[in-house]
């Protein structure tokens, strides 16, 4: 039996917090207990080399952690060595699970074969899990996408993820390559929940109910990883509970919304920060919720020329503060 189960509802899919680098840290996850945990946080994750040591920040949002809820660390890396070593550090906090990152995209990372890179060198990876499941003696999980160039590729991998005893792994169902295309691969997500002997968490394309019911629907995973969704609806996680067991759904208005922003703004600020450097990080959690805001994308046209505070909250007063419908109605 997977040793993740215990942790993970038994009367409904799991919901998952993705993890989101220099998103979801620690402000954030405080920002996100206030609206709605979800069943289990994964930290930013720790990036591993030769010379590193898990980064402090990201160990506060471990040993801070606002919710109760479990937390699994995330590492990012291919050097063997490192790996294990960091592994086994990390299990001194209190943390459920250790998680290997094999789907960060982002070009500085694949370059330094770490993240989606991995996926170019899939005997490398059946190595890297060699290594560490003896070291791990709580869950070990993977997050993985569906292959570098092409969907094609997950057959290799699926072969050596079912090869060792893994005890969750949650695809994203991209290419490396595909990055964040509408297109998802959802045949690959149902190809990985018929051969694991673990849970399965379907990762991408998800920010609303029927989006998340149309995942669930197709591909049989045992839960949802959520990202982007939730920074821009940080009620997800509460509505999707409240549909599951047919109670009222919660409709927050744009109201609810600036007041997010306000909460967001407040929990990230820190006091090494200037003005315009605290609005430039704010953009980044922005460039999420204004996704359908409006149809034309006025929202993020007028966030992007903000630089100064009374700017920033100007732009969100305009458009927020017009009206007091619901700013999702597809939920």
């Amino acid at each position: 039996m997977s040793l993740l189960t215990r942790h993970l509802p038994t009367n409904r899919p799991a919901l998952v917090l993705a993890p989101m680098q220099d998103i979801t840290d620690l402000p954030f996850w405080r920002v996100i207990h206030h609206y709605g945990d979800p069943d289990l946080y994964y930290t930013e994750y720790f990036r591993v080399h030769v010379d590193s040591r898990p980064e402090r920040h990201i160990l506060r949002s471990i040993d801070e952690n606002p919710s109760g809820q479990p937390v699994i660390a995330q590492m990012i890396g291919q050097d063997i060595p490192a790996l294990v070593r960091t592994a086994i550090a990390l299990q001194k906090h209190n943390v459920v699970g250790i998680d290997l990152n094999l789907g960060c995209p982002a070009p500085i990372v694949c370059r330094k074969n770490a993240g989606g890179g991995l996926l170019r060198h899939p005997e490398q990876i059946d190595a890297i899990l060699a290594a560490l499941r003896p070291v791990i003696s709580i869950a070990f999980t993977v997050k993985t996408r569906i292959g570098y160039d092409s969907p094609d590729e997950f057959d290799r991998l699926l072969e050596i993820f079912t090869r060792h005893p893994i005890d969750a792994l949650t695809v994203h169902g991209r290419t490396v390559r595909e990055m964040y295309k509408p297109v998802l691969h959802y045949d690959r997500i149902k190809q990985a929940v018929a051969a694991m002997p673990c849970p399965v968490f379907a990762n991408g394309n998800v920010l609303d109910i029927p989006q998340a019911e149309h995942s669930l629907a197709v591909t049989g995973a045992a839960g949802l990883m959520l990202g982007r969704g939730v920074i821009r609806n940080p009620w997800l996680f509460r509505q999707l509970r409240a549909h599951h067991a047919g109670e009222p759904v919660p409709h927050p208005t744009r109201r609810e919304l600036r007041e997010y922003i306000d909460r967001l703004y407040r929990e990230t600020w820190l006091p090494e920060y200037q003005d315009h450097d605290h609005v430039a990080k704010m953009k980044k959690y922005l460039n999420y919720v204004g996704l359908g805001l409006d149809a034309d994308d006025a929202f993020l046209r007028d966030m992007r020329l903000a630089r100064l505070p009374e700017d920033f909250f100007a732009v969100c007063d305009k458009h927020l503060l017009r009206d007091d419908v619901a700013f999702a109605p597809n939920i």
